[in-house]
């Protein structure tokens, strides 16, 4: 359906994009063969497949695009064989779920300010608000609850934290109603200020970036991904100009962000 289509959907519904897309914990899309593996593209084993290679290609493109904006996305390309395409994939599973708890590997890199324009030009990024609150914790650990959405619609998640090493940690995510995220919010650290904040969902060469723009920096902002591995290799998005990597930064932290006067 087109966007006129799906926009009369969504209203009679009466959902935003928002709730369809992110009542899923986790999005893993496998990349058709038609892109990269073309010669492996065949519709005579489906009868339910009628595209040409080309087409598929840019249908794939258009699903990805579709799911732009989630907070777990990854894409499973045609990089290896089709076996060693199923371990990745189990291996992506396997990470978000975490044994035996969810764990997230993460990278985070302080970055020139972008082009805000152009990257909500680009029909693989998607803008997303969040509002992020700590609550009261222990030493260990990190609480917060977040409001994610767009034009009004939000989801709403609270989240436990706990360190492993510099690059893994614990995380373990929970679904919550408005309700139960108005309440938790009295239980709210004072000692840190909320912190507002517009993500940039972008997908380069499969790999799915979030970068950070914060009201308080008009110079600066912060880039990140999730890795299924530590050592995975990453290839930047051309135009984003990286100042250093700042995963072991505590000053780049939002917790630690939340907690300074100066800004």
């Amino acid at each position: 359906m087109d966007d006129t289509e799906f926009a009369r959907l969504k209203t009679a519904m009466g959902v935003g994009l928002t709730e369809l897309r992110d009542r899923y914990d986790a999005v893993f899309h496998l990349v058709s063969a038609a892109k990269g593996a073309v010669d492996f593209y065949t519709t005579a084993n489906n009868g339910a497949r009628t595209e040409t290679p080309e087409e598929a290609a840019a249908l794939d493109d258009k699903i990805i695009s579709s799911w732009m904006g989630h907070p777990h996305l990854r894409v499973i390309d045609n990089s290896t064989d089709f076996e060693k395409k199923i371990l990745r994939l189990l291996a992506e599973i396997s990470s978000f779920l975490g044994e035996p708890e969810p764990c997230e590997i993460e990278r985070k890199f302080l970055i020139q300010y972008p082009n805000v324009k152009a990257l909500e030009s680009m029909p693989d990024c998607r803008k997303v608000e969040i509002i992020q609150t700590y609550l009261k914790s222990g030493k260990d650990e990190e609480i917060r609850v977040r409001q994610r959405g767009e034009n009004g619609h939000y989801i709403y998640v609270k989240t436990i934290k706990r360190r492993i090493s510099g690059l893994k940690r614990v995380e373990i995510e929970t679904r919550i109603t408005k309700d139960e995220y108005l309440t938790l919010l009295m239980e709210a650290d004072t000692a840190k200020r909320q912190i507002r904040k517009n993500r940039y969902c972008l997908m380069y060469e499969n790999q799915y970036f979030e970068i950070d723009i914060y009201p308080f920096w008009s110079d600066k902002a912060i880039m990140e991904l999730e890795l299924c591995n530590e050592n995975d290799e990453i290839r930047f998005p051309a135009d984003i100009k990286i100042i250093r990597e700042v995963t072991d930064d505590e000053n780049y932290k939002n917790a630690s962000l939340a907690e300074r006067t100066d800004l």
